[in-house]
């Protein structure tokens, strides 16, 4: 059986980007949702990951031995901002492959507007991360929480949001 790692970006006390109408931290939404995915997974092993460091954290994960490993988080720019994305290592083909297979999903989930994978530097947002990890590694970005339209799509979406992230690490695993 296939092993995902599944990464709840950011943490407690540095919680990520926050919606201000709602007071929902990047965090949050992300640990509610990396525990909604678990559960509804099968046929793959699926791992939840803390962070404690962002400097451990590519050890950490690297200790599990994953397969495979999906960061969950949620972008945030200027409050108008909108859309999909997943981030991959520039130099991972089958990075590539695999963020577009999760790309997909949330897209059609969503159906925001799909800003594409992405391919990342060590030096980008999020590189540091995907280059120090062994397994293929992506940052999940589905939509941005600081813009009440996306906020609004993606409570009105849960379920299919859920089912999106549950169908791609499940496609994913047989990929591998």
């Amino acid at each position: 059986m296939k092993k995902c790692a599944l990464v709840i970006g950011h943490k407690k006390q540095s919680p990520g980007a926050l919606n201000k109408s709602s007071g929902t931290t990047e965090f949050a939404f992300n640990e509610q949702l990396a525990l909604d995915i678990e559960e509804r997974v099968s046929g793959v092993n699926v791992q939840r990951i803390y962070r404690r460091t962002y400097r451990t954290l590519p050890t950490d994960i690297n200790e599990l031995n994953p397969d495979f490993i999906i960061s969950l988080h949620c972008n945030a720019f200027n409050e108008s901002v909108s859309g999909t994305e997943v981030l991959y290592y520039h130099r991972s083909k089958k990075g590539k492959r695999i963020a577009s297979i999760l790309n997909d999903h949330l897209v059609d989930a969503l159906e925001l507007n799909d800003r594409g994978v992405k391919p990342k530097t060590s030096e980008d947002r999020g590189g540091y991360l995907l280059k120090h990890t062994t397994a293929p590694c992506l940052i999940a970005e589905p939509f941005f929480i600081d813009n009440n339209k996306d906020f609004q799509v993606v409570n009105d979406k849960r379920e299919g949001l859920i089912t999106a992230y549950v169908n791609a690490i499940q496609s994913i695993s047989k990929s591998l």
